[in-house]
């Protein structure tokens, strides 16, 4: 029955809600036959298509997408050993050998992941192992994957976009006919993809740092007055009632989550996928209510509202009495600008120490994941893919619905540079509000490390609960952090590729070694 649910997802026929269902018919039903399966297994050797190992790597707790993607192979008759997140090298290569598994399967969210898998293939070479490694999750590409990772290990190494993709991956992995030619075809594609990388010239369509920073984002600031908070300082927001944070919820990444790619509401609508995502919404209504009425998660969220004033690149924070309390460090865009563009850098939003005015930045970080372990686990036990599955997504939609409620909570009251706005969830989700909350580790802010400073402001960690794993993932990880601008000008942007002047600029102002400022910002440098 399970073959045939696969073959129908892979088809495109079936959508991922209703095989992790059926997944879930499979699991309770095997669990209690198991006894006499296991008897019937010794006398019949019973056969599956294979053995798959799965990991979220060190320094990262992401897991959605990766436990998306077990069940998806446990349908087409996989063995999937998942040994969770923040697995080291070391342990999954070592499992590996112990369970004599087919294929290794590695996952990560956020960039430092890049880093940790690479070690994996390094180590994997090392060690003489010959299975092929399947890479998936959201900060990976078939880019790095061609770039960074296929070199390091001769013995396979396939980029896997999404969950209906890796079943053919894998069968094709483990098939004595297609192995080969398969591996040959992505190989020579992957060889494809590199000379592209070379033959593009990242540096060349950058301008020197200190020309960048000749250009800007203008901004009057002599007559710009910063608007002074209403309450400074740091501000702890403890019990926050989930029901009034569930109407900021933003369903259409709900559905995203769940690989059911269209905008909410008009996917309920749809020809195609209109049923089945009605399904899945009056499952995700049911659960919510079952999470606000029972209490199964709990919401805390830490601001903090500080005098600043930018010095260059950076920005300085200031206590009440005027004591610097800390520095932001930010970078530049550095890419050649068109005529009427600017070479942005969020430090351009903050006031110029040099103009004599005292401007104002926030900072926040917010979670409504606390409690979603114990509850996962009880789903765990019970053979529940897609309840722990759905409460997951629901936690990460609470976590951003309350990082939105939090944000106009600051713009109206606790900063009340603007008192008097009224927007719906629609406004809200577009960003019609004056303002911006840009994250650490994102494209304004590509340097993961700048939330150690942000917590250390915040005092975070004793505040909220939320802790930094060593590749400054947030745990829980319905979590969300970042700063608060609230200059009209203010804008997202993507900083890209930097060049090697403005990486050791970078470093010598934050005080670290150039090797371990091109660590964290790998990604983002156009230089070998």
């Amino acid at each position: 029955g399970m073959n045939v649910v696969g073959d129908l997802f892979g088809a495109g026929k079936m959508f991922l809600p209703q095989v992790v269902k059926s997944a879930r018919v499979m699991k309770k039903s095997v669990a209690f036959l198991d006894p006499f399966l296991q008897e019937e297994k010794a006398e019949c050797d019973i056969e599956t298509q294979g053995k798959i190992l799965m990991a979220t790597v060190k320094g990262d707790v992401h897991d959605i997408g990766k436990n998306i993607v077990g069940v998806v192979l446990q349908c087409n008759n996989y063995e999937v050993i998942d040994l969770g997140v923040m697995v080291p090298a070391e342990t999954i290569l070592q499992k590996a050998k112990e369970e004599n598994v087919d294929i290794i399967g590695l996952s990560g969210l956020i960039t430092p992941s890049l880093d940790e898998m690479v070690h994996v293939a390094k180590e994997m070479t090392r060690l003489g192992f010959e299975l092929p490694l399947m890479i998936g999750g959201a900060t990976t590409s078939k880019a790095h994957t061609a770039v960074k990772l296929e070199p390091e290990y001769a013995h396979g190494v396939v980029y896997v976009p999404d969950a209906s993709r890796a079943v053919g991956v894998a069968t094709s992995l483990l098939s004595e006919d297609q192995k080969a030619p398969y591996l040959q075809g992505v190989k020579e594609e992957y060889e494809e993809v590199r000379q592209r990388r070379a033959a593009k010239n990242d540096a060349a369509s950058l301008v020197p740092i200190k020309q960048a920073r000749a250009n800007p984002t203008p901004v009057d600031w002599g007559e710009y007055q910063p608007i002074e908070p209403a309450q400074l300082g740091v501000t702890v927001l403890d019990d926050i009632d989930l029901s009034g944070i569930a109407e900021y919820i933003d369903w259409t990444f709900f559905f995203h989550a769940w690989q059911m790619k269209g905008r909410y509401p008009k996917i309920l609508d749809d020809a195609e996928k209109g049923e089945e995502a009605g399904k899945l919404f009056a499952d995700a209504q049911a659960m919510l209510r079952q999470v606000i009425d029972e209490n199964w998660l709990q919401a805390k969220a830490v601001v903090g509202l500080f005098a600043a004033n930018a010095m260059g690149d950076d920005i300085d924070v200031y206590s009440e009495s005027g004591q610097l309390l800390t520095t932001l460090h930010n970078l530049r865009k550095q890419g050649k600008q068109p005529a009427g563009k600017y070479n942005e850098c969020l430090a351009d939003y903050i006031a110029p120490k040099s103009c004599g005015k005292t401007d104002y930045i926030g900072g926040f970080a917010a979670t409504a994941g606390i409690g979603i372990d114990e509850k996962i686990a009880e789903f765990d036990a019970d053979h529940d893919d897609y309840s722990a599955l759905m409460l997951k997504a629901l936690a990460d939609r609470l976590a951003e619905a309350l990082t939105e409620w939090l944000h106009e909570r600051v713009r109206k009251q606790l900063w009340a540079y603007s008192s008097h706005e009224n927007f719906n969830n629609n406004d809200l989700i577009a960003e019609k509000y004056v303002g911006i909350r840009p994250a650490m580790g994102y494209p304004s802010s590509p340097d993961h490390t700048e939330k150690d400073i942000l917590w250390g402001l915040l005092d975070a960690e004793k505040n909220t609960g939320i802790w930094l794993t060593e590749s400054k993932a947030m745990v829980p990880t319905a979590a969300v952090s970042g700063l608060y601008f609230s200059h009209p000008a203010a804008r997202y942007f993507a900083v890209g590729k930097i060049d090697r002047d403005q990486l050791e600029d970078y470093a010598k102002r934050k005080g670290i070694s150039i090797v371990e400022a091109e660590k964290w910002l790998a990604p983002n440098l156009a230089y070998k």
